[in-house]
């Protein structure tokens, strides 16, 4: 398989996953919102600090309102970590691949996009962002779905699920990196552990791992257990350590793969002797931090092995950083 046409492959699963996460994080956290104590706020910057946009938003807006933040994170094309920006960077890949694809991926892809663009700059209202929100979620599920079953298991596959996993992966961190921080301070005559409480529970309904906590813990939600879960459950298909074992199960197949199967070993492994559920906030934060230079290290590494074009820069190729300037991703 050429180089680019695998490069363009493993970014086209990297930006359906990522709008899947962006449109999955903005639903949650307007649920959550509604069930907070009066007094205490949450606020949209977080939102902002998860997908490590927080200095392109500041040389946009001066205030992190919902409204600007919901236009900035779904329908700002300005933005190349919007949803909108993702569909449309997920159909440019698909497009330059079609080759490789199944007719009726790119068609869903194309169409995917297509509709966005139409649907979601016109409804970013509560009322109508929840259902097209639901309806981009469910879309890029059924895609993914989809290609698993109807696209030959090769080399490409095998990029496809590279892409998809470390993506995942990536937004998994992102998104307990944000939740677990102390999001509000004592508020006179206000409870705040039922909001904690809720908080948790948002962290899970954020992946869609509510059910499955219940199912593997048996257990009520705490956060030593959902970080345990949310870091280290192999059996759980968006727990970081299951998409870093996919990762290095999709290398595997692949030729020349030493280095990168090497580099996922090693994060593997710095993942699973960590005991996550003991360690404070500030802790998981700088785990965090740690960590997401790791998944980053991986994409580099899995670049400079298999893509002859990607030269440039992750940081150069994608407007999402980390807060310690650290890249994750590009175009």
């Amino acid at each position: 398989m050429l180089s680019r046409v695998a490069e363009r492959i493993y970014w086209m699963g990297r930006y359906l996953e990522r709008a899947e996460n962006t449109a999955r994080l903005i639903n949650v956290n307007t649920l959550l919102l509604l069930d907070l104590p009066k007094g205490v706020s949450l606020g949209w910057q977080p939102l902002v600090d998860i997908m490590g946009s927080t200095e392109q938003f500041a040389e946009h807006f001066t205030e992190a309102s919902e409204r600007n933040v919901v236009r900035f994170l779904i329908a700002d094309e300005k933005n190349p970590a919007s949803l909108l920006s993702s569909l449309k960077f997920a159909r440019e890949n698909a497009r330059t691949v079609r080759d490789t694809l199944p007719g009726e991926g790119w068609e869903r892809i194309n169409d995917l996009f297509l509709k966005a663009k139409a649907d979601l700059p016109s409804g970013l209202a509560r009322g109508r962002r929840y259902d097209n929100l639901v309806e981009a979620i469910a879309a890029c599920q059924q895609i993914t779905g989809m290609l698993a079953g109807t696209m030959l298991h090769n080399e490409g596959y095998d990029f496809l699920r590279i892409g998809r996993n470390l993506e995942r992966a990536d937004m998994t961190t992102r998104i307990i990196d944000v939740r677990t921080a102390y999001v509000g301070t004592s508020v006179p005559g206000v409870e705040l552990e039922p909001f904690l409480h809720a908080q948790w529970l948002s962290l899970l309904r954020s992946i869609s791992a509510y059910q499955a906590y219940w199912l593997k813990v048996q257990a009520p939600v705490r956060r030593q257990e959902v970080l345990e879960f949310l870091f280290k459950e192999r059996q759980f298909p968006r727990s970081v350590l299951h998409c870093i074992g996919e990762v290095a199960g999709a290398i595997e197949r692949l030729p020349r793969n030493v280095v990168p199967l090497t580099t996922a070993g090693k994060l593997a492994a710095h993942l699973d002797k960590r005991r996550v559920s003991r360690m404070d906030d500030a802790a998981v934060h700088a785990f965090v931090d740690r960590l997401q230079l790791k998944l980053s290290q991986l994409h580099e590494s899995i670049a400079a092995t298999y893509f002859q074009f990607a030269t440039m820069d992750a940081r150069l190729r994608s407007g999402r950083k980390r807060k310690s300037a650290a890249a994750t991703a590009g175009n």
